[in-house]
């Protein structure tokens, strides 16, 4: 082994006795080049995997209850067994989501969805509080002002984590918007805006327009949050639960009961028992994948497609390699016959070219892998800005995982080792006759 490995080491090198030969260097630069690749792309993808599941959990809860019927004002019942059924079960609050429309002083227009939660629970299912910019979940809890000319106090600071809701009141009660919605509708705390409950003036029996205008609703603004999700930011707002069911007019009833558990990997093991629980329909329970299936299961898919493509780039590089020791087999004809005139066995032979392969592929890989992380490390920190009007996100996020850098090394090496056996077979195969022949 050690005389294949000097004699490997030796073949690496140019007949100018430079450190090593240029085909070499442009093998080994093609299995860097791929295993970079194959390594950035793979903390990237699961750079996204991870940014919108904590997106989608920061603003959504890790499972949730819905009934199918109108009515579902048993809820309070459904949150009892729900914290009942393990002690995975860490929160539970009621909610209410509705479509609705929202303007401002001036007339613009928006579509939103008006999501009712309890300001008192929400903060132990929901990480809302992290992405609040402005103001704070606790000003949900505002007053508001009575109306005997008192002038109206400002939405109070943000409180101290814990702290009780707020003191001053408000000229209308309290909402929060994201932040591209604020934008978009040129709204700041403390202003006004109007929320319309779109279809409420039809009479769905006779489907006729009553003679009243649709249910409005003026609300104050009293906190800003940016989630850094395009989707949530643009679109969402939050208001307390009291206030939705009021603004809808159905009385003591919500859409749902969300639930935080401990580990969100198992999510989807205790909402399969928490329906089994509740006697499955009406009830319908489902886990935070499951209500994201195709965001994720697409964020899957363009994983594996992107590490087939990439991999096809260290292909490429193998390539490069069977056609940089051919023609070291070629050139070399002459001291393999030798060897062979003088005993070497044809395994013996074949282990020499086979080692050459190995180390290209081990040094391309390893420089490979440091020149991933090394990307990975630069972009992460300086960071990337994306359009989140196209991407969803704002940032190019990274993920680098150990297990998948060695699954990107074990891929590397598994393609050179095969790109070797055809080079040192024929070298193997080689005959001591055929290799002195001319001399």
């Amino acid at each position: 082994m050690g005389f294949s490995l000097n004699l490997a080491l030796r073949y690496m090198r140019s007949r100018k006795r430079a450190f090593i030969s240029v085909s070499t260097i442009f093998a080994i630069a093609g299995v860097a080049l791929g295993t970079a690749a194959l390594a950035t792309v793979m903390s990237v993808t699961g750079g996204f995997r991870a940014e919108f599941r904590d997106k989608v959990l920061g603003v959504n809860a890790h499972v949730i209850v819905l009934k199918s019927q109108a009515t579902f004002a048993e809820y309070r019942d459904v949150i009892r067994t729900a914290r009942e059924i393990d002690p995975e079960v860490l929160a539970a609050q009621p909610f209410e989501f509705r479509e609705m429309l929202a303007t401002n002083s001036k007339g613009q227009l928006s579509g939103v969805a008006i999501k009712g939660i309890d300001p008192t629970l929400v903060r132990a299912v929901l990480d809302l509080d992290k992405h609040m910019i402005e103001g704070t979940v606790d000003s949900l809890l505002a007053k508001v002002c009575p109306e005997d000319g008192a002038a109206p106090a400002p939405p109070p600071a943000a409180p101290a984590a814990g702290a009780g809701g707020p003191q001053a009141c408000v000229p209308a009660p309290p909402i929060i918007m994201g932040k591209e919605l604020a934008h978009k509708l040129k709204l700041k705390v403390g202003e006004a805006v109007t929320i319309v409950v779109p279809l409420s003036n039809i009479d769905f029996d006779t489907w006729r327009a009553k003679a009243s205008a649709p249910h409005s609703q003026k609300f104050t603004v009293t906190g800003i949050f940016y989630s850094g999700f395009d989707e949530y930011d643009r679109r969402l707002m939050y208001t307390s639960l009291e206030q939705a069911q009021a603004l809808l007019g159905r009385g003591d009833q919500v859409m749902g009961v969300e639930l935080k558990v401990a580990d969100v990997d198992r999510a989807g093991d205790i909402a399969r028992r928490l329906e089994k629980v509740l006697g499955g329909p009406p009830y319908q329970v489902q886990d935070w994948y499951e209500l994201n299936h195709n965001l994720f299961t697409a964020l899957q898919v363009q994983k594996l497609v992107l590490v087939f493509i990439l991999t096809l780039i260290i292909v490429v590089a193998a390539v490069n390699m069977v056609s940089a020791l051919t023609m070291m087999v070629t050139d070399k004809t002459r001291e393999i016959a030798i060897l062979k005139s003088m005993g070497s066995s044809s395994a013996s032979v074949a282990l020499v070219f086979q080692v050459v392969g190995v180390a290209i592929g081990g040094v391309g890989t390893l420089i490979g892998v440091i020149i991933g992380l090394i990307t990975c490390h630069v972009v992460s920190r300086y960071g990337y800005h994306l359009d989140p009007k196209v991407y969803l996100i704002d940032r190019l996020p990274f993920e680098v995982r150990p297990l998948e850098v060695l699954m990107v090394a074990g891929i590397s090496m598994v393609i050179s080792i095969i790109s070797t056996l055809v080079p040192s077979q024929s070298a193997a195969g080689l005959r001591p006759v055929d290799g002195l022949r001319y001399d």
